[in-house]
């Protein structure tokens, strides 16, 4: 029986982005400072509350990353990452948050406006580490996001995306390492990744050193998917 005094709960949605890239080897992802309350002067992820009733749930993502860092959401993949709706994780009130992810190569420097002070390419270890405190939940939020970031490269061949168009195994190890966190043998990382079936083939020149054998270069092969995949071992 439904209670006719009942009234459905005032309850806010909201997106928020998270943007990986890397730079300078590092992970890295897109924050900015908060220009008002709450949390004024904070860093926290790009995002905001839907504009009006008839906006879509996309369309507020992609408007939001354009108002507040200036990037051009056409040029990304966004992709659903998690909804986020724990009583008071907003101080003004119920906000139900869907997040979205992007991860992207070579990315440029973002522009703030609205109601961001700044807008930056942190470094996401410093995120998880607790080293940089975010506003809201977005801590965890960004957690969730590099779990799946990594996950992603085991599974794909996103790690050629930040390569050159022609890399050594070298150079293919290094973004493994910078999204994973950890450092690779590269012997069984090579191993590996020779036992992905189309996931690099030989771009038939070798890249010249000071010391040692010239280094061989590959390109990215015509599989997207990785078979096997490149399981991200165990945290030493």
């Amino acid at each position: 029986m439904i209670d006719d005094a009942w009234e459905p709960p005032p309850v806010l949605l909201a997106v928020d982005l998270v943007i990986l890239t890397l730079r300078d080897a590092h992970l890295r992802v897109l924050l900015v400072k908060r220009g008002i309350d709450p949390y004024e002067g904070a860093l926290a992820l790009p995002g905001g509350f839907l504009s009006h009733a008839g906006e879509g749930i996309d369309t507020a993502a992609r408007r939001e990353l354009r108002e507040e860092t200036s990037l051009d959401a056409n040029t990304l993949h966004l992709e659903q990452l998690g909804v986020y709706g724990t009583p008071g994780r907003d101080p003004r009130g119920r906000v139900i948050s869907v997040a979205y992810l992007a991860i992207a190569p070579r990315l440029p420097e973002p522009v703030a406006g609205t109601d961001a002070a700044d807008a930056s390419w942190q470094p996401a270890d410093h995120v998880l580490a607790g080293e940089l405190n975010l506003a809201f939940d977005h801590r965890q939020i960004v957690a969730d996001a590099v779990t799946r970031a990594r996950a992603k490269l085991e599974h794909s061949a996103l790690a050629t995306a930040f390569c050159s168009q022609t890399f050594t195994i070298g150079d293919l190890q290094e973004v493994y390492e910078a999204v994973w966190g950890i450092s690779l043998d590269p012997r069984n990382f090579y191993r590996k990744v020779q036992k992905a079936d189309g996931f690099i083939v030989p771009a038939g020149t070798e890249q010249r050193t000071t010391v040692g054998r010239p280094a061989r270069l590959f390109r990215a092969g015509p599989n997207a998917h990785l078979s096997p995949p490149i399981v991200r071992p165990v945290d030493p």
